[in-house]
């Protein structure tokens, strides 16, 4: 089992601080570090000191980790043209010597676009499937060939389909819980298919629904890995859990009952029943950010026993 380290940055981080959290999650062992791709904050938070960019704070990652993963926990489709990504996502992959994953989405949530000036079309996810086809399309492309891709919402000609990235596959992660063009979009494209926020229940249909997709097309559902992300809230008796919970505004029960809350033995119980429905690997979404101590408690308790 992969454990990861997921971050909400535009809840309220500077650079400084996810860097911190980068370097402890590589100190500690975990397998790679994630962000989240928004421009506004959620909920009664205050998101100081404002948003940082996921392709520019990783691209800084990039440089001053030497060891883990680095992605994103989703990419929106809305913010980057599918060509300028492709180039930025390769970059950001030579600069960490080939450590970059991209997680890539539909886009979600309108009140950011509003905010920064960044159209919201209706027609997300036909263009997230045009998005995919070109990014992967230009990866694809061997050197001195040319790429070409006439779409409803994107058009390239003759592109060079430069740089490549570092990696010979940069892995490509779809996630979500549509019922019926997610999991076959999935199926054509993904190296991983991640669950975000789900019960045991609704992540087995999921991937279920996956599997049969890509049994469909001709693939070998073992191909993709799967994954999910839950809240962590880990404390080493009741006092610290409650104190984690307080400190993100949550209540315990609901995380015992929504994320991985609790004991450390509590939290590898339910990663068990994650694991039992063919989840390898685990992303941690870590909201309190100055607390690299609760980092240290997973490695140490939760890490070890996996």
């Amino acid at each position: 089992m992969d454990l990861r380290i997921f971050t909400e940055p535009q809840q309220g981080a500077s650079y400084e601080t996810l860097l911190s959290v980068a370097k402890a999650t590589e100190e500690y062992g975990f397998d790679a570090f994630f962000r989240s791709d928004h421009y506004l904050k959620m909920g009664s938070v205050d998101g100081l000191p404002g948003p940082t960019d996921a392709w520019i704070t990783l691209a800084g990652l990039a440089r001053e980790t030497s060891r883990i993963r680095l992605g994103t926990l989703m990419t929106a489709g809305t913010f980057r043209l599918p060509g300028v990504l492709a180039i930025q996502v390769a970059q950001v992959d030579a600069m960490s010597g080939g450590r970059v994953e991209l997680g890539l989405g539909a886009g979600w949530y309108e009140e950011e676009h509003t905010a920064y000036g960044i159209p919201f079309p209706k027609e997300k996810f036909p263009r997230l499937e045009e998005q995919l086809a070109i990014v992967t399309g230009l990866w694809e492309t061997q050197p001195g060939d040319t790429f070409s891709y006439d779409g409803a919402y994107y058009q390239l000609a003759d592109s060079p389909a430069l740089p490549k990235p570092a990696q010979a596959k940069v892995p490509v992660l779809l996630g979500g819980l549509g019922p019926k063009r997610t999991p076959a979009l999935a199926a054509r494209y993904a190296d991983e298919f991640n669950i975000p926020f789900a019960s045991v229940a609704d992540s087995a249909a999921q991937f279920d629904r996956v599997r049969a997709a890509a049994t469909e097309i001709g693939r070998d559902p073992s191909e993709l890995i799967y994954s999910n992300a839950l809240v962590a809230c880990v404390g080493r008796d009741d006092a610290e859990v409650a104190r984690r919970a307080a400190a993100i505004g949550r209540q315990v029960d609901e995380l015992r009952e929504n994320g991985l809350a609790g004991s450390p033995a509590e939290v590898v119980d339910k990663i068990g029943r994650y694991a039992e429905l063919g989840a390898t690997r685990i992303y941690f979404q870590i909201l309190d950010l100055s607390d690299l101590d609760h980092l240290e408690l997973i490695a140490s308790q939760v890490q070890s026993q996996l």
